[in-house]
């Protein structure tokens, strides 16, 4: 797949949400946060303790703390099974309700939201996926992408193994390979994976996974035997992950040079090979276990009261955690947003203003009892991902641990990039909806 027609593909995605007119809504007695969710089909697997952390995390600051600033959240789930037209009716149930933002989690809802969020003014937050180029909040105002980018985590995955190999320049000659679901979210690395290919002179080879065939990868696995790529990147998502890792585990494949992106990294994604998977790796910007004060004050206040649809052996796992990042995002960007506008209950207008001004330190995790659960990360009007750094994690046979020390994505590749999709994302859209306002000074 070549830059243009990467860029073309999804223009004509995101261009699919401009003709929707604005809504509008009433205020809630509330902030209401409504969560896309999919707790059924192929994606189960991955969604479901994604969308139980993130609930868990705001529930539990409605009952610890009674909201957020004295207001409760009102959090709704609407489940998508993972489908872009059913994600798409979740938006048109949703809109009308004032929500502060969604959260599609999915690159395929994310894209035609893109359009939409500028029109209905709400804020599409898709955190660490969705579409790379949305980083630039200069053309992108209502989309936010924090902590990293998907050409963030592939540019981390050749920066590992090029320290692997003795440097980047040892790449030359070398064989990587991108197993990836045959989707938009598969896709996403290619355009940046392409192009570091050829700065570095490694051979790029393509397995793609269609949604019908992601239990069922035998084919793909034949053509890897035939390549003998010396290092894999898993780009997929839900069931797609535990065959992956089955079948490098069945084809002897070493498990260490097997790389998962961030989504890759569910215990039900290595748990199934068992030990077999000792040794594969998944990029990852949360810890996992429950020895956080976070996850503590989650389980005294929800999961012990049975206020939560989380089994308790299930708290502290990659993915739920990963969803409790997520509502952590969501609540500080509330709590800024109410800072900033001088209101209790705000808008999706109020939020955007919260989300392009974020800093939650290192100082203040520790405050929200995530002392060490994540790096620190901001976003600021131009930026609104941060390309923040994450680390690999190792499962040990029976778990994850930590792998590796922060790996810093490769900005001075990445960002020419994002900045060059951005701008023909503005170009090949007429009538883009510009930036109108001011940035508001941090």
């Amino acid at each position: 797949m070549t830059m243009k027609s990467y860029l073309l593909g999804a223009a004509v995605a995101v261009a699919a949400g401009l003709p929707l007119l604005p809504v509008g809504a009433s205020a809630a007695d509330g902030i209401y946060v409504p969560l896309f969710s999919y707790r059924t089909g192929p994606f189960a697997g991955s969604g479901t303790p994604i969308v139980n952390g993130m609930a868990d995390y705001l529930n539990m600051l409605n009952e610890r703390d009674g909201g957020i600033g004295g207001v409760k959240l009102i959090v709704e789930e609407c489940e998508t099974g993972y489908d872009t037209k059913k994600g798409l009716e979740c938006y048109e149930q949703v809109k009308s309700k004032n929500p502060v933002l969604t959260n599609p989690y999915s690159t395929g809802i994310t894209l035609p939201l893109i359009g939409k969020a500028a029109i209905d003014k709400i804020p599409v937050l898709s955190m660490a996926y969705g579409l790379s180029a949305s980083a630039d909040g200069s053309n992108f105002p209502w989309v936010f992408n924090p902590p990293a980018t998907y050409w963030d985590g592939a540019s981390m995955f050749v920066s590992y193994v090029g320290k692997q190999e003795g440097g980047l320049d040892k790449l030359k000659g070398k064989k990587l390979g991108l197993v990836y679901l045959d989707a938009p979210y598969g896709k996403e690395p290619i355009p940046v994976l392409e192009a570091l290919a050829k700065d570095y002179g490694f051979e790029l080879k393509l397995y793609p996974v269609p949604a019908a065939e992601m239990q069922n990868q035998s084919s793909q696995w034949l053509n890897i035997r035939r390549d003998r790529p010396d290092w894999i990147y898993l780009q997929g998502f839900g069931a797609m992950n535990p065959t992956a890792v089955k079948e490098a585990a069945k084809n002897s494949y070493p498990m260490d040079h097997l790389i998962g992106n961030w989504w890759a990294g569910g215990d039900d994604d290595a748990r199934p090979a068992g030990a077999d998977a000792k040794g594969y790796l998944s990029l990852d910007f949360n810890q996992v276990g429950t020895d956080f004060p976070v996850i503590q004050d989650i389980l005294k206040h929800v999961v012990d009261k049975g206020k939560s649809q989380t089994p308790k052996e299930k708290v502290g796992e990659n993915l739920y955690n990963r969803g409790v990042l997520n509502s952590m995002i969501i609540a500080e960007g509330i709590r800024n947003a109410q800072k900033l506008s001088g209101k209790k209950v705000i808008d999706g207008t109020d939020m955007r203003r919260g989300l392009e001004t974020l800093v939650i330190s290192a100082a203040r995790l520790k405050e929200m009892g995530a002392d060490g659960f994540a790096a620190p990360m901001a976003v600021t009007c131009a930026d609104h991902s941060g390309h923040n750094a994450a680390y690999m994690a190792k499962w040990d046979g029976t778990k994850w641990t930590k792998g590796s020390d922060w790996i810093e994505p490769i900005k001075a590749k990445v960002m020419p990039l994002i900045d060059e999709a951005s701008k023909a994302y503005a170009t090949a859209n007429a009538g883009w909806p510009k930036r109108s306002e001011a940035c508001d000074a941090k």
